[in-house]
């Protein structure tokens, strides 16, 4: 029997968060690095699995290829991705006056669901950001475009103000027609702005994991870029047991953190859902698992507050959950952390006796320094920009070390970011 922890009211948290986390007062400065613009992969590499692998155990830094990682991964355990699939989010209408307005389709507000969005077959809403703003100050963009040999027009309109980003109505005069066709034909890949280029034909291919498969991210999970075929051939020898969750990963991956205090930084939101199956996953192989890229940890570290939520009762009404920035840090999470397994079991059967066959969530989890890892053991991703949320959390995971690495790292002409090399960091 797990014993509960004595509840105490968010405002108390609030009041006294900082005060208890002393992780709250770091600089982000303390994160910066120098990264020439030369050592950014401005492309892939012609095969996936021949980047360079960094190895980080203990006080060991060492390097490999990638299609050898197999031989770092302990057998009968598990590896876990995000199979979410980028969708051509960019795209381009001409206004009358020759203007050209640049839309990029963030996340869909109604249906706000991802699959029903890219599934509707009239129209739809998406929050967006929207390029040359100025020159549509109102008024309807509509561009005729050809799909299965039949014209359709597809039209915009801009509607209410969300932050920095607008709502955008998209619609169009074809029910055959559905909005991920359109995206397919009309959008263009959004790779990543560091990348200082267009997006070209190569980046439809390979701005996607090849185990991509559920629509929805507007970025790549990039630390996934370098699995192949024979790579995945190499884990079976092992039974190592291949597990997928889906984070759709947002343009937020991107935003700078601009405080010096990062207590004072805005997390981005994004969404995830997690099966029965990956929650059973986690219960067999507890303890073993090794997590591909930044997403994927923050899916699975905030998968623990929504056992923790389930557990204490807190305001549940369905499968729909919010894990707010700095909930993981509460006293109440904390406290329950010895008994992940439990919880992640009572949860487990919350859904069977529910019968919700996944956990549909959004997240805005802040990972930093002095944070506890409940499900991420060793780590696979890319290397990171400097003074980003996603140093952040490998600082978290690996300390001070990282310094270590990104140092070798450079200094043994390794590429960085989206498309550049991969690390792995073993507990």
């Amino acid at each position: 029997m797990i014993a509960k922890p004595e509840l105490k009211t968010f405002s108390y948290f609030c009041t006294n968060l900082v005060k208890m986390h002393k992780a709250l007062h770091i600089n982000i400065n303390d994160f910066d690095y120098s990264l020439p613009e030369e050592r950014i992969a401005k492309y892939p590499l012609d095969k996936r699995d021949t980047s360079k692998l960094l190895i980080m155990k203990n006080n060991s830094i060492s390097s490999e290829i990638f299609k050898n990682i197999n031989n770092y991964l302990p057998s009968n355990s598990l590896i876990v991705f995000n199979n979410s699939k980028v969708i051509k989010a960019r795209l381009h209408f001409n206004k009358d006056t020759g203007s050209l307005i640049e839309i990029f389709c963030l996340e869909p507000v109604e249906p706000i669901n991802y699959n029903q969005s890219l599934s509707s077959n009239k129209s739809c809403c998406w929050k967006c950001l929207i390029g040359n703003n100025k020159k549509w100050k109102s008024g309807e963009l509509e561009k005729k475009i050809n799909i299965k040999n039949s014209e359709i027009v597809l039209s915009a309109i801009r509607l209410k103000s969300i932050g920095n980003a607008f709502e955008v109505q998209f619609s169009w005069d074809n029910p055959e027609i559905v909005f991920s066709e359109i995206l397919k034909e009309f959008g263009e890949i959004p790779i990543p702005p560091y990348l200082n280029r267009k997006s070209e034909e190569i980046d439809k291919t390979r701005y996607q994991t090849v185990y991509s498969a559920k629509e929805g991210s507007v970025a790549a999970p990039t630390a996934g870029f370098h699995f192949t075929d024979e790579v995945f051939s190499e884990l079976n020898q092992k039974n190592i047991t291949s597990d997928y969750i889906t984070l759709h990963v947002g343009a937020g991956t991107f935003q700078p953190v601009k405080a010096d205090n990062i207590s004072e930084h805005q997390m981005h939101t994004e969404h995830f859902i997690i099966s029965k199956n990956n929650i059973e996953n986690l219960i067999q192989y507890y303890g073993n698992t090794t997590v591909v890229g930044t997403t994927t940890v923050r899916s699975l570290e905030s998968l623990f507050v929504v056992a923790c939520k389930v557990f204490l009762k807190k305001n549940i009404i369905d499968n729909h959950f919010f894990i707010a920035q700095w909930e993981s840090y509460y006293d109440e999470i904390q406290e329950l952390r010895k008994d992940a397994v439990k919880l992640l079991n009572n949860l487990l059967e919350w859904m069977k006796t529910n019968k919700f066959e996944q956990l549909n969530c959004t997240t805005q989890i802040m990972i930093i320094p002095g944070y506890n890892f409940f499900f991420t053991n060793r780590l696979i991703t890319n290397f990171h920009q400097p003074k980003s949320t996603l140093l952040l959390l490998l600082s978290a995971f690996v300390g001070n070390k990282w310094k270590e690495a990104y140092d070798y790292a450079l200094k043994n002409d390794f590429r960085f970011l989206s498309y550049g090399d991969s690390c792995l960091f073993l507990s």
